[in-house]
């Protein structure tokens, strides 16, 4: 197959269940069993080689599942031009796989001609709404496609910033139309770290643009002053206010892709798996509890807001 074209059917949409990054570890156990699973995800960085054995893996799975594709290496919020040999490269993987959703993140990892192996924020101001809103842009045109951007984990904020961070990402979604990938665990450990109410925050995001939700774990630990600081590590399970975050995010958004992220010390496939499994449960309760509360009643039921 050519790396240009492909044997697969384009994807619009992925279904509104629980899927799993995909790790090398998990792949002849996959194929093998066929889980029930709802999709996978890939770092798009990991497969823009040629071939190999990962494009077999993956070449092999997209016959059977749903694919998302995650990038970390656009810098997107880098004060810099973005790299047209990575999009090329980008655009050539699209082509291969016709994943449902691409995604990227508000962030920079470039500086010069350096590449740092970090996702670093950006102050939210009228300069960095203008440069951000113009890489999405350049990649949605270049690709061909709709982005999702996802929220960062952050850890200080920036005095400079003259917007929020949900209006400075609702202002990109309305300068460029790309769609939203919201990271709950994200949210909490900014929260935390930042001392603000995510309850807040999500009710102030544009949770209309959603498209897909990312859930992870964190790491408990201390700053020199005692307070919380919670990094986002990805290396073991989804917290349980996290969980409960999510609940109340698809009570409003309703039921929507949602990703289990689990990058270092991964653990064996049942327990991935579960994960996932948790998360269907959920988004079935919640999705269900929130049709109930929208379900009006009384004589006046008909003039009840929705």
């Amino acid at each position: 197959m050519s790396a240009s074209s492909s044997s697969f059917p384009a994807q619009t949409r992925l279904p509104s269940r629980a899927g799993v990054g995909l790790k090398a570890g998990h792949c002849r156990t996959i194929l093998e069993t066929q889980p029930d699973i709802g999709f996978f995800e890939v770092h798009a960085e990991n497969y823009m080689g040629a071939g190999g054995p990962p494009h077999r893996y993956l070449s092999a799975l997209r016959e059977s599942y749903g694919l998302s594709v995650h990038g970390v290496g656009l810098s997107i919020g880098a004060d810099r031009p973005l790299d047209l040999d990575h999009i090329r490269r980008l655009k050539t993987l699209m082509a291969r796989y016709s994943p449902a959703l691409f995604s990227e993140h508000l962030a920079w990892s470039s500086h010069d001609c350096g590449f740092l192996n970090d996702l670093l924020p950006l102050p939210y101001t009228r300069h960095s709404l203008v440069r951000v809103a113009a890489h999405i842009d350049q990649v949605q045109t270049l690709l061909g496609r709709q982005i999702l951007l996802e929220n960062p984990s952050t850890y200080v904020a920036f005095k400079e910033s003259t917007f929020s961070e949900t209006d400075f990402i609702a202002a990109v979604v309305q300068r460029t139309g790309c769609g939203l990938l919201l990271d709950v665990n994200n949210v909490y450990v900014a929260s935390t770290n930042q001392q603000w109410d995510p309850l807040a925050w999500l009710a102030a995001y544009p949770l209309d643009a959603v498209q897909e939700i990312h859930l992870a774990g964190h790491a408990r630990e201390a700053d020199e002053q005692g307070r919380p600081l919670l990094i986002d590590t990805h290396d073991r399970h989804v917290d349980d206010i996290v969980w409960n975050l999510f609940a109340h995010v698809v009570r409003k958004t309703g039921p929507v892709p949602v990703l289990i992220e689990w990058d270092a010390n991964v653990p064996d496939w049942p327990a991935l798996a579960a994960e996932a499994a948790r998360a269907d449960r959920i988004m079935q309760t919640a999705a269900q509890a929130a049709s109930v509360e929208r379900v009006p009643h009384g004589p006046h039921a008909a003039a009840m807001p929705q």
